[in-house]
């Protein structure tokens, strides 16, 4: 039995300009940090000739042409061809549309798995980005790279979109204090809300090949933003990214077309009035998660608790 675990990511800055209808144009850069949180892939080969398939649904059939999920699909193609005779089973810590990443990470698991099972063997960079084929250029998903890259490659990283395609990977640098500090400092919580991110990265997407002066804009700020290396200063820049994402739904008269919610948008512009300088930030996607960090969390989940969020 071959099993593979991958994992779920949070942004901390530059979502968006990893979504190929901008990097292509413009380039893209973003900060993707892997938690322990993971998308998990098992491989058998069953008793009996065919393919067996385990998810929130069961399939059996005979060839690859006839498998339902298009992922699983798509990445048994690439792999191979037909006859299968294999049994896939998906497990996750956490549900599907909670904002994770966690289609990509899916897809990276997978890879993983099928690439051990035939004995054909991958390296870091290949797993993402046939992942990446696979969900972007094969499938035509509206989704960029950060969560296939992140996904395999783990830690806090940074990730260079070029126009050409390629990706230029390296750790952020933090020192060890500011890691212990960001594990003491950083709470996630799922909402009880879930959604696809289809819809809105389908959006953007459209917007961004129209060349829509509001997207483009804010998607070049997010690419160049400085960001700091203390928890503080991690905080200040997820802030920015998150109004800066608002700004482009805003400037369509929406609300905010999924990237924030204003029920916490306002109990978090609320908090960094009453303690500037050290202001923890609060960012909920609808359907999604809720992520806290900065200098006081304790300070954050008594404000959080008592407004009932």
């Amino acid at each position: 039995m071959i099993i593979v675990r991958s994992p779920l990511r949070i942004t901390l800055g530059g979502g968006g300009t990893d979504l190929p209808s901008y990097y292509r144009n413009h380039g893209g850069a973003l900060i993707s940090a892997a938690i322990d949180k993971y998308v998990y892939v098992s491989v058998i080969r069953p008793f009996t000739p065919g393919i067996f398939l385990k998810y929130s649904h069961l399939e059996h059939v005979d060839r690859v042409d006839d498998v339902q999920h298009p992922i699983m699909r798509e990445t048994l193609r690439s792999m191979a061809p037909d006859p299968w005779q294999i049994e896939i089973t998906t497990l996750a810590d956490i549900p599907s549309g909670t904002g994770l990443g966690s289609s990509g990470a899916f897809t990276a698991a997978l890879v993983k798995a099928l690439s051990a099972f035939e004995k054909k063997p991958l390296d870091t960079g290949d797993i993402a980005r046939l992942a990446c084929e696979i969900e972007i250029d094969r499938l035509a998903s509206p989704v960029g790279k950060q969560d296939q890259y992140i996904s395999a490659y783990g830690g806090i990283t940074c990730f260079q979109f070029h126009r050409n395609d390629k990706v230029d990977v390296a750790p952020l640098k933090l020192s060890p204090q500011t890691l212990f500090d960001l594990e003491d400092n950083l709470a996630l919580f799922f909402t009880g809300f879930d959604r696809s991110a289809n819809a809105i990265l389908q959006d953007q997407d459209s917007r961004t090949r129209k060349d829509e002066a509001a997207v483009i804009d804010n998607l070049q700020t997010l690419g160049i933003d400085p960001v700091g290396n203390t928890p503080d200063a991690l905080a200040a820049t997820v802030s920015r990214h998150r109004h800066l994402r608002r700004a482009v739904a805003v400037d369509r008269n929406e609300p905010s077309q999924g990237v924030s919610d204003q029920r916490l948008d306002d109990q978090a512009e609320l908090h960094q009035l009453e303690r500037p300088g050290q202001a923890p930030v609060g960012i909920r996607v609808p359907g999604e998660h809720l992520l806290a960090f900065g200098a006081d969390i304790r300070t954050t989940l008594v404000v959080l608790d008592d407004s009932n969020l």
